[in-house]
């Protein structure tokens, strides 16, 4: 145990090394053979977790991520199969037979599309090869779908674990490779000449994106299978969809071996519904955090039920109208002066009847300008629930202009 105690700690000071290295301005190249050595003979899941306790221990994610490309690199040639094959990730509409077509259909499109125009217009800056390019950029930016279903599906299981540090180093390079391919189509839609940079942009690129493929295929795919129960990939299937699908859609409808599907989250520290929590949809919420949460929204809510009666009225800070608990259970017509009863009364009917989804309405209130807007609520079976009406001062909104991507000091 001890040796395997200070085999880690060896290996994890060599890994610091390395990084200092890369962050140093040391290729890629340079440091290849000694991580090849580092590596010989563990587990992608023990490395993922060398990488996790550096970024514990205080190294910021991009100096991790620099090893990224290392990995690719040694994992092309020298790493093997290191992990059982699964059955079940062989089974046509499991998430990872879905997220591995899409690789193979990413790759083919690469080296069958996305190159082979990048050559083109490299030989030749005509507006057709400039044309064929953007197509090709066109339906690379299809890869979006298949980064968000691993960053929202597959990150979040994993985080659960424990597993933090490989998830955002991964996330923070498709954020690159989204930025990048976003920067080729820019280069190409105002094209100014401007050639060797559109080359070399598209190029890297392209070869970042093959080598995501790797690192998928060789690292969070195998640690991904090795990590999460089948209860968990169950749940994931049937968010799948959801997120849309990269190029391809998935060639068959999985089926668990597990005839009935048990729910790990207690044994992962969360609360089940019946233990104080209500359970929604999408997740569980204590009373607290729920009623916290609507009144935390930049927005008044008000919601009247099918008989007509207010049942809920959200309390934030800067409410719009001006609300008392007394009008709880009172008849929303109660609530209007009697000249526009009968505009209330027809909003109601026409939501309570299917005739419209929604009514909305916008006035000048002093220095706001208030939006109005009235919502049908329906259950799963479409039946009538309610009316909810939803209030904002939106002039803060019409008056933004262009972007904001960094968070604000003061």
């Amino acid at each position: 145990m001890s040796e395997f105690i200070n085999n880690r700690e060896y290996r994890q000071k060599v890994l610091k090394e390395l990084i200092t290295e890369l962050h140093n301005g040391k290729s890629v190249e340079s440091v290849k053979a000694r991580f090849e050595k580092l590596i010989e003979g563990i587990s992608a899941m023990e490395i993922s977790e060398m990488e996790q306790a550096l970024i514990m221990d205080g190294m910021p994610l991009e100096e991790v991520q620099r090893l990224c490309d290392v990995h690719a690199s040694v994992f092309k040639g020298s790493i093997e199969k290191i992990h059982k094959p699964i059955q079940q990730e062989d089974s046509p509409g499991h998430p990872i037979h879905t997220f591995r077509l899409e690789n193979i259909a990413i790759e083919n499109l690469i080296n069958n599309k996305v190159i082979p125009s990048i050559e083109l217009f490299k030989n030749q800056d005509n507006q057709e090869n400039i044309n064929n390019m953007s197509a090709a950029f066109h339906t690379l930016w299809e890869i979006d779908k298949h980064y968000l279903r691993k960053e929202n599906l597959l990150f979040p299981y994993l985080e659960k674990y424990g597993i933090t540090g490989p998830p955002k180093v991964m996330w923070g390079v498709d954020d690159e490779i989204r930025d990048a391919i976003k920067d080729v189509r820019t280069l190409l839609t105002n094209y100014k000449e401007n050639h060797d940079v559109v080359v070399s942009t598209a190029s890297e690129v392209a070869n970042r994106i093959i080598e995501m493929v790797f690192k998928e295929e060789k690292i969070l795919f195998p640690m991904s299978l090795e990590t999460l129960s089948e209860d968990e990939w169950v749940k994931i299937a049937n968010e799948t969809k959801d997120l849309g699908f990269c190029l391809i859609e998935p060639q068959g409808k999985w089926k668990p071996t597990k005839t009935n599907i048990v729910d790990k989250e207690k044994d992962l520290g969360i609360v089940p519904a019946s233990e104080g929590y209500v359970s929604f949809d999408a997740g569980l919420l204590t009373p607290e955090e729920i009623n916290a949460m609507l009144n935390t929204l930049p927005l008044d809510i008000t919601f009247v039920d099918k008989d007509g009666a207010v049942k809920y009225f959200s309390q934030g800070v800067e409410r719009i109208f001006p609300r008392t608990k007394a009008i709880i259970g009172r008849q929303v017509q109660n609530c209007h002066p009697p000249g526009s009863v009968h505009i209330v009364q027809q909003i109601v009917e026409d939501l309570k009847s299917g005739l419209k989804e929604h009514e909305d309405f916008w006035i000048k209130m002093g220095d706001k300008f208030v939006y109005i807007r009235y919502y049908a609520v329906r259950n799963k079976n479409g039946e009538f629930l309610g009316t909810l009406e939803v209030t904002q001062n939106i002039k803060p909104i019409q008056q933004l202009e262009g972007e904001k991507r960094l968070v604000s000091f003061s």
